[in-house]
């Protein structure tokens, strides 16, 4: 199998099959890491999209400084980030708000709901609301088995601060989620 460096190699002779080869090899990670950080699967496959057309458009400039996964990655992030800014995301926050308002609705006539699944969702909205620097850091981190190194070059910042990020947020989520308090109570 060849590596990503032999890949580019390639695809800067002009070869299609191994710029086939390279989507194919990173579409699902950069498709879950998005939709993780949007929630839509409809926004994720938009925002993949234009991750792997810029990544043609930005390829020709690509110095194998560091591993390709963490280019992308950085390529992905910004992407979201400015989806985020986006007068798109704030008509999509608008309507997802409408349809929350329906959903409640919906959900109190059903008298049983899954709490794992409740879970999950609780999980994911937590992750979601923490600042974006500290979600990217927890997403990349235990989501996609990130080492910190490699967190670091992608969000442009050093390994402590990283390791801090993901301490605070950490620290959020188990406020959000209310689990100091029933490890306070647990543990008395």
């Amino acid at each position: 199998m060849p590596t990503d460096e032999q890949l580019i190699q390639e695809i800067q002779k002009g070869s299609q099959a191994a710029m086939e080869v390279l989507v194919k090899r990173y579409y699902k990670q950069i498709y879950a890491y998005l939709y993780r950080k949007t929630s839509s699967a409809h926004t994720a496959y938009d925002l993949t999209q234009d991750v792997f057309i810029k990544l043609v458009q930005k390829l020709p400039s690509y110095k194998s400084k560091g591993s390709f996964s963490s280019w992308l990655f950085t390529i992905a992030i910004n992407c979201s980030r400015d989806y985020y800014r986006s007068a798109a995301y704030r008509q999509a926050a608008a309507s997802s708000e409408y349809e929350e308002h329906l959903d409640l609705k919906q959900e109190e006539s059903v008298s049983y709901i899954f709490e794992r699944n409740e879970s999950r969702k609780l999980l994911k909205q937590a992750v979601k609301d923490l600042p974006d620097i500290q979600s990217e850091a927890i997403l990349l981190k235990y989501y996609h088995d990130m080492k910190i190194k490699e967190i670091a070059a992608i969000t442009s910042t050093n390994e402590n601060t990283v390791k801090a990020r993901l301490r605070q947020g950490l620290d959020k989520l188990r406020k959000m989620l209310g689990r100091d308090e029933h490890e306070q109570k647990h543990n008395q």
